[in-house]
């Protein structure tokens, strides 16, 4: 993960033990003597997969740390290590889209594949033999469930001997003055050297200008000291540094917690790490630390984690995590299609997915972006891969947009691959074929799938197809071509017998759409045109939406799969924001945000001044009783822990980090604001800095919280972020776990903030 060329290196020379540096990183793991683990950290060959001609022999070995592990590479551009705790599953057999097209010639029980949280491609492997393969399926499992269950302390604790390792050059398990500094730097510390060396001294008790295993434990708790947690605790404990039952009440009360002696009790228990402390129920400083770093202490309301919200109300009523292009693994204009571009989506909870289908060879329709050079995968195989994922992390509905390029031939195979492979998922009819007033909940379609395309045969000429769809101007920019022939002439009965409730219809005006008052008709709008009409109605745009679906799409002009800001579309209660889930950035962290809630269902229940109809809410000019609830948010950033280098190429170079701190809710609400720079600080920067915030619409807005490098002749480095919808905020001293910007975990980076919420 972080270790030198020299050390990451040696698959062939196992060493005879591991160094006793190692085994106080690792100790915490508990699987030094299980025999799958022993096998790992003497590693071994593995096949690759990528198709059916890649095929390469690459080397794995679990590293001395226990957590991360180094795999044979011949890209420079990828690290050599990747860490347990980014690994989200491991798949047995034949189950990723690989293995299904490319592994069959291999035993089911020597095939695995690892999945990666964030955008790092799966890796799929072919062990040498079924044994070898248990041992890698059976370890990695082991160490995950080890790895998810390790304290926030712990995590640290490992991070800051991991380093210890790799800066001791000679392997002597000591480390001297000169190794020392080393470290410092590795851990994004800039200290002169006459303190260094002061405390190097301080903890050289044996004289020898080395320290040793007990010297390097006091070096680590050193470096591991919080002072402004320490302080807090004392504040609560008194003079005899200890908190009761009673002192912890009071505690957990300002920190707007449940404050019995039945929760403190439980604390107590929890977290305490002294037996004699915890049996007469007292908390020591160690326990008040350990209960801060953990999930208790997070800023996100971890009861958020599970579906809490009212799930029976029609689907207009929520908003649903939505994809564009979701085939696309890159840009729109030559990137490569893949079936792992929906499986990543659907495992981030998106609910909605488009395919963009055209005709293909032999019979059988594609997926790609048409007239462009991206890559083309085969729609039975999208369909397959959606059956197999679409209700991995969430039960709720999935939408399937179909962009239909096709000619009626082809679009009957489309619908009988639908209806063969979807199988009883597929909704097919109405529900009590009665036509409905409203639109189903996401709880009545639970574990099933809708079709989103066009109706009737009767649709009219190209150019009128392609307005009801979408914006024609951006889709003829978006394809390339101002006057492009379409190859569908006229629609398949069997296909349109598969749309249900998202007939994709043009939009007419609202008084129109009102006059029809068919709930089961969607339509598309281009982000420009629902920018417009925000502008223009935006308290009719909302009404509008109370009833039926709306989808929003980026512009065809972002040919980089840029995206707009979302916030603006839910501001008007349009339900399918689209993004391109393959593009980081400020937008997807504020889609990634708001869906973090309510169990990661993908699906959110909007205010309820945005689901009544008589009294529409008014995005420009919020009202009372209709969204206007004014809320000041004021946040301390006091400190943060462990930040990453942002140029880890650069063994001097040490960040300057700042924090910033967005609102994002709507117009009059969004803001920014942020600390100064904190020179040559990555590991414990102190701001104790206060940002203070209006909110009027409170319901609708997320915080996004960044923390950036500091350049003056250029713009600042992305170090971490973290995204949460304002409702989901917890008062008092929290800790902020940084996300990557591919929202992969930064563990154990953190900031330590004061959060207070009070009306205005």
């Amino acid at each position: 993960m972080m270790g030198t060329k020299s050390k990451g290196s040696q698959p062939r020379h196992q060493e005879a033990e591991h160094k006793k540096l190692a085994l106080k990183a690792f100790k915490k793991v508990g699987l030094l003597e299980d025999e799958d683990v022993k096998f790992m950290l003497k590693g071994s060959k593995l096949q690759k997969l990528k198709s059916r001609r890649w095929k390469k022999d690459r080397r794995m070995k679990l590293q001395d740390d226990c957590l991360s592990i180094w795999c044979e590479s011949k890209s420079r551009s990828k690290p050599p290590t990747f860490s347990v705790m980014d690994i989200r599953e491991i798949q047995v057999g034949h189950q990723s889209t690989v293995m299904k097209k490319h592994g069959n010639s291999f035993s089911e029980k020597r095939c695995f594949t690892i999945v990666f949280a964030g955008s790092r491609s799966s890796l799929d492997l072919v062990a040498a033999s079924e044994e070898e393969g248990r041992c890698w399926v059976r370890g990695l499992q082991k160490l995950r469930k080890k790895a998810e269950t390790m304290s926030q302390r712990e995590k640290i604790h490992h991070w800051i001997h991991e380093h210890l390792r790799n800066a001791d050059e000679n392997n002597d398990n000591k480390m001297s003055f000169e190794e020392i500094k080393s470290l410092l730097k590795m851990i994004n510390i800039e200290t002169d050297d006459e303190y260094a060396y002061q405390v190097f001294k301080q903890c050289d008790r044996s004289k020898t200008n080395k320290l040793e295993e007990s010297e390097i434990e006091d070096f680590c708790k050193f470096l591991m000291q919080r002072p402004e947690l320490e302080q807090i605790f004392s504040y609560y404990s008194g003079e005899d540094q200890i908190l009761t039952v009673r002192e912890l009440k009071k505690f957990l009360k300002e920190q707007k917690e449940i404050a019995t002696d039945e929760n403190a009790v439980l604390i107590i228990q929890k977290f305490e790490l002294n037996d004699t402390a915890k049996k007469n129920l007292l908390f020591t400083q160690d326990g008040f630390m350990m209960y801060l770093l953990s999930a208790k202490g997070d800023i996100f309301n971890h009861d958020h984690d599970q579906v809490y919200q009212d799930m029976s109300q029609p689907l207009s009523h929520y908003f649903i995590s939505s994809s564009h292009n979701t085939y696309l693994m890159e840009d729109q204009l030559g990137g490569p299609s893949s079936t792992e571009a929906y499986i990543r989506a659907l495992l981030r909870g998106c609910r909605c997915v488009e395919l963009d289908c055209w005709e293909g060879q032999n019979g059988e329709p594609i997926i790609y972006h048409g007239y462009t050079l991206t890559s083309k995968i085969l729609f039975k195989d999208v369909i397959t891969t959606i059956r197999d994922y679409a209700f991995t992390v969430s039960p709720y509905p999935v939408i399937l947009s179909l962009e239909n390029h096709c000619g009626k031939e082809q679009q009957t195979v489309m619908a009988r691959h639908l209806k063969d492979i979807l199988g009883n998922m597929l909704v097919t009819a109405l529900i009590d074929d009665e036509v409905p007033k409203e639109l189903p909940s996401p709880e009545a379609l639970k574990a099933k799938v809708l079709i989103k395309g066009k109706k009737f045969e009767d649709s009219g000429t190209t150019a009128e197809r392609e307005e009801e769809e979408d914006d024609c101007e951006d889709e003829n920019v978006k394809n390339g071509e101002k006057n492009r022939k379409d190859a569908v002439g006229e629609l398949s009965e069997e296909l349109m017998d598969l749309v249900v409730y998202c007939k994709a219809v043009h939009f007419n005006g609202f008084q129109h759409a009102w006059s029809k008052a068919c709930v089961c008709e969607l339509s598309s709008f281009s982000e420009n045109k629902a920018k417009k009409l925000i502008t223009e109605s935006g308290s009719l745009f909302v009404r509008y939406n109370t009833k039926q679906l709306s989808r929003i799409y980026p512009t065809g002009s972002r040919v980089d799969s840029s995206n707009y800001n979302p916030q603006e579309m839910w501001n008007a209660g349009c339900q399918l924001v689209a993004l391109n889930f393959q593009k980081s950035g400020m937008e997807m962290d504020l889609n990634k945000g708001k869906f973090r809630q309510n169990g990661r269902s993908g699906y959110i229940l909007k205010p309820s001044f945005m689901r009544n109809k008589s009294n529409p809410f008014d995005p420009a000019r919020p009202r009372n009783g209709a969204g206007l609830n004014k809320t000041q948010l004021i946040i301390d950033v006091i400190t943060a822990q462990q930040l990453p280098k942002v140029n880890k190429d650069k063994k001097n170079s040490i960040v300057d980090p700042l924090v910033r701190v967005e609102v994002h809710g709507v117009p009059e609400d969004n803001a920014t604001k942020r600390t100064r720079y904190i020179e040559n600080n990555g590991f414990n920067p102190v701001w104790n800095e206060v940002l203070k915030f209006t909110i009027s619409v409170p319901e609708q807005a997320l915080i996004r919280i960044v923390v950036e490098d500091y350049d003056s002749s250029s713009s600042n480095d992305f170090i971490g972020q973290f995204t949460l919808p304002f409702t989901s905020v917890k008062e008092g001293y929290r800790h902020i776990h940084l996300l990557a910007k591919d929202s992969a975990p930064l563990s154990p980076a953190t900031l330590f903030v004061r959060v207070r919420i009070k009306s205005v």
